[in-house]
């Protein structure tokens, strides 16, 4: 975010691993055992491999879905509010003023629902006062 890269949430596959632990534990056992044979036997490792991935997939997909209908709730102001401080990483009220063409009372309105709603985060106070995406 330093570098000005955009944030961009995402599903771990070490949390995945770790849900199953049990399962991942017997594949490794089993993969282990035939390791020294001419032809090792990878089946076990391979699907709970693959199963693991399907998994973050899943994931992944019922978050954007979570994500698609917050947004598609929010008032078109918000959502490009959402979208200006992708784009910016941080903005001013008054530089959302210039950018939306939005009235500065019905920003802060915005700006306080989408705070409270943890979209984004509130830094500062008064003239001082940063907005970013929430992390």
């Amino acid at each position: 975010m330093r570098s000005s890269y955009a944030y961009v949430p995402y599903s771990s596959l070490e949390s995945v691993i770790e849900e199953n632990k049990d399962l991942y534990y017997a594949a490794l056992r089993k993969t282990q055992k035939t390791l020294r044979q001419a032809k090792p036997d990878w089946e076990a490792w391979i699907i709970f491999f693959l199963r693991c991935l399907k998994k973050q997939k899943d994931n992944l997909s019922a978050k954007l879905q979570r994500e698609h209908l917050l947004v598609q709730a929010l008032p078109p102001l918000s959502v490009m509010i959402l979208k200006l401080l992708r784009e910016h990483e941080r903005l001013t009220i008054s530089e959302l003023e210039r950018l939306t063409g939005a009235n500065k009372n019905t920003l802060k309105v915005r700006l306080r629902e989408l705070t409270q709603s943890q979209h984004i985060a509130k830094h500062g106070q008064a003239r001082a006062t940063r907005y970013t995406l929430a992390v």
